[in-house]
């Protein structure tokens, strides 16, 4: 079976598609294709509200080179999910509607909660049963969770993102909510806190920190390579650091907003499972798929 993620954000957007491996107890997913095209509408709705032409044009022609890998590895089933840029636009509806009209492809709009519920199903398989934050940074928004004895027990999206604070389009009043609700909810009885950072900022700083799959990082370490990146030109992030031009503008607010939540939860370490939306998706596909075939499974890690 083949499946396929493609995940709408405010910064860039993603495709991924994998096949599924059987092997016995566990099914594991194996990435055949994995394209990220850096579509900033995030840029055009944070300041304006809606999504410009020439994005929309861009998005048209990015969405029809989607079908196109979709039809050419012959997926099985797949979901495109679009988030904060797309659910906050004035006509962001519009060319959903105009995408299912032209191209036959189906865009779902998903709420915070939503988004919020798919990235949980993939980082699942990565806690124990303990007192956890989840924190993940989007361009538009960040969304937090709070897993207690290794169960969800709260949830909350934040129109505070990367895009927005670089482009100064951030609210003051939003930051306050933020760690107001982190203050209410992450409790002293609950005992020692551990985030769980998610997005592709954080992945990038956990590389930078030279950091190992499954080692956990400090929030100083986080500020270390914070201040090491802010010290450097946008073309020194890009030509030495490696980095995307649209990674290499956010990845400093971003961290800000891991550092924030983390130090209003007094964390002091986070655990950098690389997985996202797009894993979640892929989860969700599976079990939809599994389901219909009544057959059951034991999720395995990516």
């Amino acid at each position: 079976m083949k499946l396929a993620a493609i995940d709408i954000g405010s910064n860039a957007i993603r495709l991924q598609i994998s096949t599924i491996l059987d092997h016995g107890p566990k099914i594991l997913f194996k990435k055949l294709e994995y394209v990220r095209f850096p579509l900033r509408l995030g840029h055009d709705v944070f300041s304006t509200n809606r999504i410009s032409d020439k994005s929309k044009a861009q998005f048209k022609k990015l969405m029809k080179t989607y079908k196109l890998l979709l039809e050419l590895y012959e997926v099985d089933d797949y979901m495109f999910c679009a988030t904060s840029a797309m659910r906050e636009s004035e006509n962001g509806q519009e060319l959903a509607d105009e995408v299912k009209e032209e191209l036959g492809l189906t865009i779902n709009i998903i709420d915070g909660n939503l988004e919020a519920e798919m990235i949980n199903r993939a980082i699942a398989s990565y806690l124990k049963d303990e007192t956890y934050l989840h924190i993940d940074v989007g361009g538009g928004s960040t969304e937090l969770n709070l897993f207690v004895d290794g169960k969800k027990i709260k949830t909350r999206s934040f129109k505070v993102g990367s895009v927005r604070v670089l482009e100064h389009n951030d609210s003051p009043i939003m930051w306050s909510d933020m760690k107001k609700w982190v203050k209410e909810n992450v409790k002293k009885e609950y005992g020692k806190v551990t985030a769980v950072g998610t997005g592709g900022n954080i992945s990038k700083i956990f590389e930078l920190a030279k950091k190992k799959p499954g080692q956990v990082m400090s929030i100083r370490k986080i500020n270390e390579v914070r201040k090491m990146v802010e010290s450097y030109t946008i073309e020194q992030r890009i030509y030495e650091l490696q980095m995307n031009p649209d990674r290499a503008d956010v990845i400093v607010p971003a961290s800000a907003i891991y550092v924030k939540v983390m130090e209003w939860a007094d964390s002091q370490r986070i655990l950098v499972p690389d997985v996202g939306l797009k894993d979640g998706i892929l989860l969700h596909l599976l079990e939809k798929n599994l389901s219909q075939k009544k057959i059951e499974f034991k999720q395995g890690r990516f």
